[in-house]
């Protein structure tokens, strides 16, 4: 049973915020307010904030500010404008939008499988070369299994697949056939025949899949990447393709995004790109209506808010 509200949330939301959060907020019980009597920011409208927005952002950020929810999921350019800081909670929009992510996650690994890529660019009837193999009895590996991560486990459940997941610490994953820790990548790689990218952006992770790893993955296995482009070394990945040495690469994000016209990504028979679209806008505007709602509600009752971005972690 939630407690009974125990302090006021009066919350500041930037000029231009859409009135459905603004509502968001008042069915939460909170109370919009002008910057200065603000002990909660919810910062709509700064998904990468840049150079000319920090002033402003740090003028914000008095003694009295609580709380500041952030409208994203991945915060790697807060930490890189230096403005998250640990004399306040901040929370992200992490986990909002685990569901959709979680269905075009299953999407590409059932495109790999069937290899509907080359199906589909494919212009005569290859009958004898062409056939797919079955996801179930697949081993998927699914790389930094946080929100998205779980809910990737859960749609693969009556799929009879083997899940290995890691995470920072290694603890155990519900549903996941074994749980490893950051360090123990090679194995996951090894292991798998899917491997699916969901870890944060941060100076560690920035580049965490190259050519040994691609190599690791090998020309039986395929990349999934819905987490950050900078995850991955794009080149080793097109040299890795084109030599045969990695079975497929299936990306929603890139490195560089957007990924230029012309980019042999695009045309790469074994590689397929989706614009970044794993949430459609109207997906990432109702998840961030029911973070907001939930947050703003245990924020009054005084209950742990979802999204808690650790600032020593970076995420």
């Amino acid at each position: 049973m939630t407690a009974q509200p125990s302090k006021p949330a009066y919350v500041w939301l930037p000029p231009g915020t859409p009135a459905a959060i603004a509502d968001a907020v008042r069915r939460a019980g909170g109370e919009l307010v002008a910057p200065e009597a603000a002990n909660v920011l919810l910062l709509y409208g700064y998904p990468s904030p840049s150079a000319d927005d920090v002033p402003l952002l740090r003028s914000l950020l008095t003694d009295s500010v609580e709380w500041v929810q952030l409208q994203p999921a991945g915060v790697e350019d807060w930490f890189a404008r230096g403005l998250v800081d640990d004399q306040r909670v901040w929370t992200s929009s992490a986990g909002a939008y685990a569901v959709a992510v979680a269905e075009h996650v299953l999407a590409l690994l059932l495109a790999s499988a069937k290899r509907l890529v080359e199906c589909a660019r494919a212009d005569t009837w290859r009958h004898a070369d062409l056939q797919g193999v079955p996801l179930s009895g697949s081993t998927v590996g699914i790389v930094g299994a946080g929100g998205i991560g779980r809910e990737i486990i859960r749609r693969l459940e009556p799929l009879d697949v083997r899940v290995i997941a890691s995470t920072h610490s290694g603890s155990a994953v519900k549903g996941a056939a074994r749980s490893l820790g950051a360090g123990d990548l090679d194995e996951l790689l090894t292991e798998s025949d899917y491997v699916v990218l969901c870890a944060p952006l941060t100076p560690e992770t920035r580049g965490l899949i190259g050519a040994r790893e691609l190599d690791l993955i090998g020309p039986r296995g395929a990349l999934i990447n819905v987490a950050r482009g900078a995850l991955v070394d794009t080149g080793a990945v097109v040299a890795a393709l084109r030599d045969g040495r990695l079975g497929g690469a299936f990306l929603d994000v890139t490195e560089p995004e957007p990924l230029p016209s012309g980019h042999p990504l695009w045309s790469e028979p074994r590689a397929l790109v989706t614009p970044h679209v794993a949430n459609t806008r109207q997906q990432l505007e109702a998840a961030l209506l029911r973070r907001v709602e939930q947050n703003v509600a245990r924020f009054r009752a005084g209950e742990p808010l979802l999204g808690v971005i650790d600032p020593a972690a970076g995420y």
